[in-house]
């Protein structure tokens, strides 16, 4: 099981760095692909299909947004960046009413919750999950920025681990993930804020037309460890609130596209957000 674990983890993040640095159409069709998988492993988990073997109208309805979505975003990302949030504003909106559509008209068949769930499922995965094509292709220096996403998610649960297994003594969600200390997160956090001040001394500040302070790169960082760590158990907390062990079986000894992109799907809006008001885009 570690050495699957090892392998495909490696095939991924190999995947992962050519995709991100060739960016383009072929990370646009990437995240969208991966953003459906996550919607439908997010809507099984939380039975919003209901318990027969079709997908029902909720996931049919969320799945045609996803691409509806990333169509309007792909063409406002083309104008300029400043385009982009009325045009996701106004898809977001354009999909409520679209799950509320499907809940009068098919009443009684689904329920208020499964239809909540749908538009739940859809802000968690395709949404937030956009912000790190956002990242890449709507700044500049994207091709460099990216990365602060994987040094705040992956890079920080490296960190907690090393550091838990280290000196983890007290329990910090005993319930929830037994496994994971509070001596582990505190070295995630302290790991991603000085793998922030390095990458961004030696590559930020040296090769993009972008100036970054080091301590502004250290609190990104912190609070981006943060965020990736709460979208880590809150994938969990869906988990265990539905019985399941993984969301899917996509990628051998890690599960679903959500049991190892869960931390990156809530940090990337936050370092999007963060390299934005920090640098002045807008």
């Amino acid at each position: 099981m570690f050495r699957t674990r090892l392998l495909s983890g490696i095939l991924l993040v190999a995947v992962a760095l050519g995709v991100l640095l060739k960016g383009g159409a072929l990370l646009a069709l990437v995240i969208f692909g991966v953003s459906v998988i996550a919607y439908q492993e997010l809507t099984a988990a939380c039975k919003v299909r209901g318990d027969g073997p079709n997908p029902g109208a909720p996931v049919l309805a969320g799945g045609a947004m996803i691409l509806v979505y990333y169509g309007v975003l792909g063409l406002a990302l083309g104008r300029d960046i400043s385009a982009v949030f009325p045009a996701m504003v106004m898809v977001i909106a354009a999909a409520f009413l679209v799950f509320l559509f499907v809940y009068v008209f098919t009443f009684p068949k689904y329920h208020a919750n499964q239809i909540m769930t749908a538009m739940f499922c859809f802000l968690y995965g395709p949404v937030m999950l956009s912000f790190l094509y956002l990242l890449r292709e709507g700044l500049a220096d994207g091709i460099y920025l990216v990365w602060f996403v994987f040094l705040a998610s992956w890079g920080s649960d490296t960190c907690a681990y090393c550091v838990g297994v280290l000196i983890g003594k007290h329990k910090m969600t005993p319930k929830l993930s037994p496994k994971k200390s509070i001596e582990g997160a505190a070295g995630g956090v302290l790991g991603a804020a000085l793998l922030f001040v390095l990458y961004t001394h030696f590559v930020i500040n040296q090769y993009s037309m972008m100036t970054l302070s080091l301590p502004l790169a250290a609190c990104l960082g912190a609070v981006g460890a943060l965020v990736s760590m709460v979208g880590d158990l809150a994938a969990s907390a869906v988990k265990r609130d539905h019985d399941i062990k993984d969301y899917g079986k996509l990628i051998p000894g890690h599960g679903g596209i959500m049991d190892r992109f869960d931390s990156v799907i809530v940090a990337a809006p936050i370092v999007f957000w963060g390299i934005v008001l920090a640098a002045g885009f807008m």
